[in-house]
């Protein structure tokens, strides 16, 4: 089938790309935010946006951008930068991360993250040439004592990364080891930011290194200062030195153009419900008639679900009843009168607020009918909240099974390859057999739901699209979940049958691997599946 074919050239290149990358070191070890809020968020978010574009562009060239945007208490400075060690490629991969994870910090007016591999700070004054601050810290690792050998090496590599550091663009590495009996080495990486001159980055280096070496009898350490970065470990992090390769720039130029989009996807989900959530009810009081289109199409269809029906069914949306809670809503279970169980979609806006993705959802999922295809049996818009009607699922989502070792012995081999199967059938439907093209756009073991006999059907269409058939492409604003987005996707928004591919290719990893491909809300220190597997 076409699609087995575009998931094998997919995964082809995710292999590639894993081994010509080396490690982009990019897991958070701290991330600190500002205490006082920002000052006007229609000022503020715009300037923060403008902020990170102009320094993805600098990042792209040398591994080190600063910037700054507007005027007044809105003012956003920003820094950030690729520890000395990194390629270009690795440079952009760890700023991806923290370009995505710093706006957690909103509504407050600034933060800083060290990553192991880069720093990025935003701020509303200029801290360029800071070097100390009272947030200054070292960060020990408490799993395993060293004896005074080591702690000898510590401090000879340390001193050698202090001295060479300031007339080197703040950057130094430092090995050193014994041999024989007792064999054993230590590796320093010392950086301190550009902006700093020489004489700023030794004073910051300098106390950074009495604070590290407080982490001593302990294997590793690293300081978290204002104006540099120093670590030390008994094993081997550095990237190796890496000469010119042409294969690696070409990929450096793909990877680059998918940063500048990563930072739409992440105030997209820290910020958004809270700023977007506005300017849609302003869009909505313009006069915008989605309410009504979408009344037409329930009288029209005979989809419409009294409220008060809904919420006798699942007992005032009993928290009992619950079932699962998601980016758009939270699903109950419930029970009509004639006996009939329902699974009810209650969205975390009313309907007023959330008229179009409303609309969508039941425009696009009405008009399909399949198999391996949530059906969808109705909905209400007419009381104080939205509400969708599907059918129930008695064993829920898939991710309940293939990531927890327990359930996960319901799902032998033959059965995980019954879900893959069926779920390439239904994203066939869509992409091929229905009345015009749809586009999923959030396909993920979570939105996999499995009946009675553990049969997948998809689910969650509220950030699906469809476009004519003569259309190679529609071009879209960025929606997902970040980990099953294909790359060409995040560089250009243009959306076609391989968005749902990609995230279908993860989500057979996940299936086979039984392990979870967003891993950084878990483990610090685990590599996402996609790099497993490469």
């Amino acid at each position: 089938m076409k699609i087995a074919i575009q998931l094998v050239c997919l995964l082809g290149s995710l292999l590639l790309l894993g081994r010509v990358a080396g490690d982009p070191r990019s897991k958070t070890v701290d991330l600190k935010c500002a205490t006082q809020p920002e000052h006007n968020t229609t000022i503020f978010v715009p300037n923060f946006v403008a902020a990170m574009d102009s320094i993805s562009e600098q990042i792209q060239r040398s591994g080190f951008g600063m910037a700054v945007n507007g005027s007044g208490p809105d003012t956003n400075y920003g820094l950030a930068q690729c520890y000395g060690d990194l390629s270009l490629l690795d440079c952009v991969l760890c700023y991806a991360e923290a370009r995505t994870v710093l706006p957690q910090c909103f509504p407050y007016n600034g933060g800083r993250i060290f990553l192991d591999g880069c720093f990025m700070r935003s701020a509303n004054y200029s801290f360029f040439e800071e070097y100390k601050g009272h947030e200054d810290k070292a960060v020990c690792n408490s799993t395993s004592r060293k004896d005074s050998t080591f702690k000898e090496l510590v401090r000879k590599a340390v001193t050698r990364a202090v001295a060479s550091a300031p007339n080197n663009r703040g950057y130094a590495r430092a090995q050193e080891k014994v041999s024989g009996i007792g064999n054993q080495s230590v590796y320093v990486l010392a950086d301190c930011w550009r902006s700093l001159n020489a004489s700023l980055c030794r004073a910051c280096l300098e106390n950074a290194s009495a604070s590290i070496l407080n982490c001593l009898p302990w294997s590793e350490g690293r300081a978290l200062n204002t104006g540099c970065f120093m670590r030390y470990s008994d094993r081997d992090f550095l990237n190796k030195e890496l000469g010119n390769s042409r294969s690696r720039e070409t990929i450096i130029v793909i990877v680059v153009s998918v940063v500048s989009s990563v930072v739409v996807i992440a105030i997209g989900i820290v910020i958004g419900a809270r700023i977007w959530k506005h300017r849609y009810i302003q869009k909505k009081r313009r006069g915008s008639n989605d309410a009504e289109k979408l009344v037409k199409t329930l009288n029209d269809s005979n989809l419409n679900f009294k409220y008060s029906t809904l919420e006798k069914a699942t007992g005032s949306f009993d928290n009992d009843n619950k079932l699962g809670q998601g980016g758009f809503g939270t699903v109950y279970k419930g029970v009509l009168h004639d006996g009939r169980e329902i699974a009810v979609k209650r969205l975390f806006f009313n309907n007023r607020h959330r008229a179009a993705d409303f609309y969508n959802e039941v425009n696009i999922i009405s008009s399909v009918e399949h198999k391996n295809l949530v059906r969808l049996l109705g909905c209400s818009c007419s009381g104080p909240e939205s509400l969708l009607v599907y059918e129930f699922m008695p064993n829920k989502s898939l991710d309940r099974f293939i990531f927890d070792s327990t359930k996960g012995k319901a799902l032998n081999w033959e059965k995980r390859c019954e879900i893959i199967i069926g779920t390439v059938e239904g994203l066939v439907y869509l992409h091929e057999n229905s009345k015009n093209r749809i586009i999923h756009r959030d396909i993920k073991a979570s939105n996999i739901l499995l009946d009675s006999r553990l049969r997948a059907k998809i689910a969650d269409f509220g950030l699906a699209r469809s476009f004519q058939e003569d259309k190679s492409h529609i071009s879209t604003a960025i929606a997902g979940t970040l980990g099953y987005m294909a790359p060409e996707y995040l560089a250009h928004g243009q959306l076609t049958e391989k968005v749902d591919v990609y995230s279908f290719g993860v989500l057979v990893l996940e299936i086979v691997t039984g392990r979870q491909n967003n891993t950084s809300k878990t483990s610090e220190y685990t590599d996402s599946i996609v790099i497993i597997v490469s």
